[in-house]
């Protein structure tokens, strides 16, 4: 079966995952940002390759930054920006997802940005305008369910390549709750393509997927000993809205057992770099004297985030 995220020309037509995608098509992406960004002072160009099209943010679950970086991404580009209000939409009274899609095609829409709560909703709407013919209608994925969030993996591997430079021989540790996290699959599919040389995941066993292994990662139950030696660290919020019952004890003995504290970090290499999709949840899963410190590259993410979005965007409308 065809990936529907690529053309009949191999081509990117969507962004919907990472899985799958040829390093070539992360490369030119993350090569794309660069374009747009001036590294010397962290400042995104703005440029006119969207002129005229309209990009909607559909955004079926509450997420300020994501959204926000799109919207800047977008209007860096000097596209149209319309941000749908799923909660008065048509959707919340009963229309269907396609319905409302083909609403906002009738609309002249030519890109989606899509965050949705079920996994691969991104994906549905990606098949209906190919089965409608709407080719040139394009779909983000910013988010599914616990599946995939691949433009916030795009961005990780862009900061991890900007202060690392190359993804050989390095040790990438994924630490929190994997189990509901959508970021760590996306990082671990992305380090794996770029061909990054061992990738750990640390958590406690019920915050971890059971085959986790699958995926080509060393696990650690042990904090310390993952993080030993490490030179990338990935920490992750533990997604509390998508846990069904008790999986912690509480917030407290977590950040006791996983929170990356400064004598937990002395452990990785000294000049292991410490990341956070965001949004950071201080002395539960990261001390404040790690998040604040120069090793923490967490607002970089941030600013690296909108270029990459931007890169996107533009590769799939052609530019």
């Amino acid at each position: 079966m065809p990936d529907p995220q690529l053309g009949a020309d191999g081509r990117l037509n969507h962004l919907l995952s990472i899985d799958g995608l040829p390093p070539d098509t992360l490369t030119h992406i993350l090569d794309t940002a660069s374009s747009f960004l001036k590294v010397s002072d962290r400042e995104v160009k703005k440029v006119p390759l969207l002129r005229g099209k309209s990009v909607f943010n559909l955004f079926f679950e509450n997420s300020t930054r994501t959204r926000t970086t799109f919207e800047i991404a977008a209007k860096r580009l000097s596209a149209d920006v319309i941000n749908l209000d799923v909660g008065r939409s048509s959707t919340a009274k009963g229309e269907t997802l396609l319905d409302t899609i083909d609403n906002l095609v009738a609309m002249h829409a030519d890109m989606f940005v899509v965050r949705h709560a079920s996994s691969g909703a991104p994906y549905l709407i990606a098949k209906h305008l190919r089965r409608v013919g709407r080719k040139d209608v394009h779909v983000i994925n910013a988010g599914d369910g616990r599946h995939s969030h691949p433009t916030q993996g795009l961005l990780d591997m862009y900061t991890i390549r900007h202060f690392k430079r190359d993804f050989s021989g390095l040790t990438v540790v994924i630490v929190g709750d994997v189990l509901h996290s959508r970021v760590a699959r996306s990082d671990i599919h992305a380090l794996r393509i770029l061909g990054a040389g061992e990738i750990r995941v640390v958590g406690p066993k019920t915050l971890l997927p059971s085959v986790i292994e699958h995926l080509g990662v060393r696990v650690f139950n042990d904090l310390a000993e993952g993080i030993r030696g490490c030179d990338v660290v990935i920490m992750l919020r533990l997604q509390n809205e998508r846990m069904n019952g008790a999986l912690l004890p509480s917030a407290g003995e977590y950040f006791q057992c996983y929170g990356l504290t400064p004598r937990i970090l002395s452990l990785a290499r000294p000049d292991a770099i410490v990341m956070h999709p965001g949004p950071m949840n201080r002395g539960v899963e990261i001390d404040s004297a790690v998040a604040d410190s120069p090793r923490a590259v967490i607002l970089s993410q941030v600013t690296f985030g909108i270029a990459v979005r931007m890169a996107v965007m533009s590769i799939l409308a052609g530019n």
